[in-house]
């Protein structure tokens, strides 16, 4: 059944929390000296390094937030996904990480790109490796993490533009030095699909490690005529020069290729068209994306003192994207014909990225103080082109060329961009017709400075400040036109954290960012957003954070973000009105060990946003925002070797387009886990998603494109360390 809300799915939550205790060994200590050597140590005997770094489940360090601070002191929210929990809970994807954490959703991304809505803000661009921007739109995987980090409101200070309701950090392995083992992940699941990872470490020298990542993925699930396969490789050099100096570098080469799947329309209710589901609206030829990626990264880092240390990285990436897809439209229930739309799109884009840190430590006067100044540099050249279908029925009938009209039927009438119309006729639809063709290049240099001031033992300050020159200039090859703005922007960060005791925090915060005119894809600045100033986000929280025990935290938080956007006066086109709008919420989350035998992540979040236009609120609801959404995860240990996972994720109905006219209904689904230690080496685990066979329709991209969500499937795995 599809649930009504997800206050149905809180009662379940605590139906959970209640079950049986089975048995779990493993004993979780998140302290920061834990983690530490834990890292140091790299795993040793504990098992596989694939599987888990270390014993712990959850980690209280947090790399992108770039200081030496427990997550508990820093005043914003955050959450982690260590490499353990992404093989426990059988997650394959950004997206299944994203279903588990509170406060973000994932929108379809159009069948080819990871797309977070972070606290109701979209985002395709608000994605970063070891620190470092990755804003190229594709499918990022999981084969070579450590653990990813989701930081929610407003990140400008150390991220730079965008980071309105968030950002997605994925920390990369680096190479163990003094060790050498092999970790190996394979995986089959029911609809055929299958995987294998590798994860090689040499211990090349006393004071060096090669380690190399690798995996190949044969791409398959529940729809027809989807396809795929992805290869990636990130070999990583690191060597250590004394004490104090370490370097990484690393190279990463990425091969993906799939079908494009947009899923199916809604019919005049709004509501999904549920006979349609086993349906797929494309043309098995021409729905594709190829993405091809060469990165390269190398980091410095050293210690001038144990009150002093710095770090340098420059990375490099040249990507090659395809993406072509026919989708729907518009549906005609009576009929039960389906419009449809297509273009075909491409992508050449290289990024230099250039920073550098120095963070200190030291005091006055009594007051501690931890100090970060930093720079970044960086420089993109983004070639962009599409082209619109032009079908030769509708040029024949005089009608709009790019849209023709199709039976609703399985197999789907169309192949090689030719295909047969509800009415009878044949028609043929190349991409041939031009509809954007830009060479971009965009400059920005930035500058922060942030201090974290010790107070006293119990109140503890935030202040700091970022610059931005955001230099974009775009060539329109289609007319030769080149159009330039410039932006130059500082954004503040200020944050008052109360400890009234060690392990409890209460913090508010207050921070700013700004997304250019350009977007965050900057492909072009047609006027008159080239006239237009940045759009600009403030966000406003408060929280608590209770360590209530090592290896169990409890967080919680209230915030707003509001958005003002300049617009050309309707009135008077040599004015601007500023356009407000808000997002206010709520969200909470427990996480870590509640008993030897028991790990558990849960979380809560209640959004509320509202729409704006130049007269005021609309009364319409930001698109893709459920007012409540809940998830939970269980591991338990029923034996040393023994273990068993149950989980559910739960969303209120939410809409699928900004005019509120379909939805996206409400549902629940459980997820479980079976797993069981053959060896101190190998393990063999079952994860089961969809386990009641639910029908539902978990994102969209506009009020006809309803993605389709899985049914009941499993997945086998087998898990090494040697």
């Amino acid at each position: 059944m599809i649930l009504p809300s997800a206050r149905t799915a809180l009662l379940m939550g605590c139906a959970f929390l209640a079950f049986p205790a089975l048995a779990e060994p493993t004993t979780v200590d998140t302290t920061a000296e834990a983690v530490s050597a834990t890292a140091a140590d790299d795993a040793g005997d504990r098992g596989p390094n694939i599987v888990v770094t270390g014993d712990v489940l959850y980690s209280n360090q947090i790399n992108a937030t770039k200081t030496p601070t427990p997550i508990i002191d820093v005043p914003q929210s955050l959450s982690i996904t260590t490499a353990d929990q992404i093989i426990r809970q059988g997650f394959d994807s950004i997206g299944d990480i994203v279903l588990y954490t509170p406060g973000v959703t994932n929108s379809q991304g159009e069948g080819h790109r990871d797309a977070v809505v972070f606290r109701g803000v979209r985002s395709t661009a608000d994605f970063f490796v070891d620190g470092v921007r990755d804003d190229v739109e594709y499918y990022r995987g999981l084969y070579n993490l450590e653990q990813v980090e989701i930081l929610r409101g407003p990140n400008a200070l150390l991220f730079g533009r965008g980071g309105t309701g968030g950002i997605l950090n994925r920390v990369t392995k680096k190479g163990v030095v003094g060790e050498t083992f092999t970790g190996v992940r394979t995986s089959i699941d029911s609809f055929g699909a299958f995987d294998i990872w590798a994860d090689l470490n040499l211990a090349v020298a006393d004071n060096s490690a090669l380690r190399i990542n690798a995996a190949y993925e044969s791409l398959n699930n529940h729809r027809d005529l989807f396809d795929g396969e992805q290869f990636a490789i990130n070999p990583t050099f690191r060597v250590e020069l004394g004490s104090r100096t370490t370097i990484d570098l690393a190279y990463e080469y990425v091969d993906h290729e799939r079908f494009i799947d947009r899923g199916i329309p809604t019919d005049d209710n709004g509501d999904p068209v549920r006979f349609l589901r086993n349906i797929t609206f494309g043309d098995p030829d021409n729905n594709y994306t190829t993405f091809r990626a060469h990165v390269v990264r190398g980091t410095v880092q050293h210690s001038f003192s144990d009150s002093l240390k710095g770090n340098v990285t420059a990375s490099w990436g040249d990507y090659d994207k395809v993406y072509a897809n026919y989708f729907p439209v518009g549906y005609n229930p009576a009929t039960n014909v389906v419009a449809m739309d297509g273009y075909i799109d491409t992508t050449q884009r290289r990024n230099l990225v250039l920073s550098g840190n120095l963070i200190g430590e030291f005091d006055t006067g009594g007051i501690g103080h931890t100090l970060i100044v930093g720079a970044e540099f960086l420089d993109t050249s983004n070639n962009n082109d599409r082209f619109n279908p032009v079908f030769d029925t509708a040029v024949a009938d005089g009608r709009r060329p790019d849209v023709e009209f199709f039976p609703a039927v399985r197999p789907f009438p169309l192949r090689g961009g030719v295909g047969q119309l509800a009415d009878g006729r044949t028609t043929r639809g190349p991409f041939t017709a031009i509809n954007d063709d830009t060479e971009a290049d965009l400059t920005v240099f930035s500058a922060y400075i942030q201090d974290e001031i010790k107070v006293a033992e119990w109140l503890r300050v935030v202040l700091g400040a970022r610059f931005d020159s955001f230099e974009f200039t775009v060539l329109d090859q289609r007319n030769g036109v080149v159009r330039t703005r410039k932006d130059e922007e500082i954004t503040p960060r200020l944050g008052v954290i109360v400890k009234p005791q060690e392990n409890l925090s209460l913090y508010t915060s207050y921070s700013e960012t700004f997304l250019p005119r350009s977007g965050d894809q900057f492909a072009d600045i047609n006027p008159p957003n080239d006239a237009l100033d940045p759009d600009t986000f403030s966000n406003l929280e408060a929280g608590i954070k209770w360590d209530i025990r090592p290896g169990l935290a409890l967080t919680g938080a209230v915030f707003q973000i509001e958005q003002s956007s300049p617009q050309v006066s309707d009135a008077n086109p040599d004015t601007l009105d500023v356009i407000d709008s808000k997002i206010r919420g709520f969200e909470a989350s427990l996480q870590g060990e509640v008993a030897p035998w028991w790990f558990l992540t849960a979380g809560y979040s209640y959004l509320d946003g509202e729409q704006q236009s130049r007269t005021g609120p609309t009364g319409r609801r930001l698109r893709e925002l459920p007012e409540n959404m809940f998830s939970i995860w269980n591991n338990f240990r029923a034996t040393d070797r023994l273990g068993f996972g149950l989980g559910l994720t739960a969303q209120d109905e939410s809409f699928a387009d900004n005019a509120n006219t379909a939805t996206l209904p409400a549902y629940a689904r459980v997820d479980m886990a079976v797993f069981y230690d053959v060896s101190d080496n190998l393990r063999v685990q079952i994860n089961v998603e969809n386990l009641t066979d639910e029908l539902y329709f978990p994102n969209a991209h506009s009020a006809d494109e309803l993605t389709v969500a899985p049914p009941l499937n499993a997945r086998l795995t087998l898990t090494g360390r040697f």
